[in-house]
């Protein structure tokens, strides 16, 4: 008797030959769309430091600003008076002092913003406030040389404060971005 050879079956069990290139391609797409999303939620959030405007002399504990500090009040205010959009400034912290008062007064009026007030005193704790509050945005802090002082160094570390950090004619700009090393640039206005 002869056997006759009939030709294999098709079989269910199939080799994963394409599984591992699968399996990669799947992974790539997932990290891929990970980076994206990070990517699109980092943000620069820019605090601008600007110190209250010059005492004017006198005995009294809370001074107010002298007729320079006026006049410096105003270009502040004419530097931030943009129209809305890109460039406006999303928020205005101003401390308790009446001199960092009357120097966003201006400010205030141009701009129709409603500054948050602040206790010098709690100047690291209100840094790291606004950072989380105001997320990529501009802000503008008004203030005395201490706690000007105390903000750039809960914002960009200890090293950041510099020499003239009292001067009132100068202006901070801190860039503090998600990820990476904040940076600050000395303005004098």
């Amino acid at each position: 008797m002869i056997a006759v050879m009939e030709p294999p079956g098709i079989t269910r069990h199939r080799r994963p030959f394409l599984a591992p290139l699968w399996v990669t391609l799947l992974a790539l797409l997932i990290g891929a769309g990970v980076a994206y999303a990070v990517y699109r939620g980092a943000g620069t959030t820019v605090v601008v430091l600007a110190s209250s405007g010059e005492k004017d002399p006198g005995t009294i504990e809370d001074p107010p600003i002298s007729a320079e500090g006026e006049r410096r009040a105003q270009r502040l205010a004419q530097m931030f008076a943009t129209g809305g959009g890109r460039g406006r400034l999303d928020a205005l912290y101003v401390s308790g002092e009446r001199r960092a008062q009357q120097t966003a007064a201006p400010l205030v009026e141009l701009l129709h913003l409603t500054p948050t007030p602040y206790d010098a005193k709690e100047a690291p704790a209100v840094a790291s406030a606004l950072l989380h509050a105001h997320e990529g945005g501009a802000v503008l802090v008004i203030g005395g040389a201490p706690a000007l002082q105390q903000f750039m160094r809960q914002l960009a570390g200890a090293g950041s404060v510099g020499e003239g950090a009292a001067d009132p004619d100068l202006i901070y700009i801190v860039s503090v971005p998600s990820f990476g090393r904040p940076q600050v640039l000395r303005l004098r206005y």
